[in-house]
């Protein structure tokens, strides 16, 4: 039985778009940055921790498997998690404003007996975004709860000039990585 290790709505979307059933664990992970801690290294250990997490809470399930994520943006080597706030959400946009900067999904995969991961790594461009812009955006709601404060597969795609790389990577699960994974697992998406 595979199990999603995240409380992400997207995730769980995108996941049962693979076809493969999935149960989801409810897990409190800490998502902060280690002092020091290169961006690229942080997102890989934090879609660990959500996996071993979850291989904790179901260990006594028969041939569990868990699947856990990370996604974060990243401009100038720093990470752009979740806004603390309506006014974290504002200055982030205004420093990706007209600007490149990277999303990073990382997912691992286990079992009792194996570990597997991956990282999809996009290039996205916003487009010169005015106070306007900023302040309809944050109007909609949509930033909360969003790595870089926004959505890419909602109004935050009116942001966007530029994406290169993988949408539903951007959006919290590298659908052709996710597939890969489990078939390494046996799982058949």
């Amino acid at each position: 039985m595979l199990y999603l290790a995240s409380k992400s709505p997207r995730r769980r979307e995108l996941l049962e778009r693979l076809g493969v059933p999935f149960g989801v664990l409810d897990l409190d992970i800490p998502e902060q940055q280690g002092p020091n801690e290169p961006a690229d290294d942080y997102v890989r250990r934090v879609a660990r921790e959500k996996a071993g997490a979850g291989l904790m809470d179901v260990m006594t399930t028969p041939g569990a498997i868990v699947l856990g994520a990370d996604t974060e943006v990243i401009l100038d080597d720093q990470v752009f998690g979740k806004p603390a706030d309506r006014a974290d959400a504002e200055r982030m946009l205004r420093l990706l404003s007209g600007r490149t900067h990277r999303v990073l999904t990382a997912i691992t995969v286990l079992d009792a007996g194996r570990e597997q991961s991956e990282v999809s790594e996009s290039l996205v461009t916003f487009d010169a975004l005015d106070d306007g812009v900023i302040t309809w955006y944050l109007s909609t709601g949509e930033w909360q709860g969003k790595a870089g404060a926004y959505a890419i597969q909602g109004h935050g795609e009116r942001l966007i000039r530029r994406l290169e790389g993988n949408y539903s990577g951007v959006m919290g699960l590298p659908m052709q990585l996710t597939a890969h994974l489990l078939l390494s697992f046996g799982m058949h998406p």
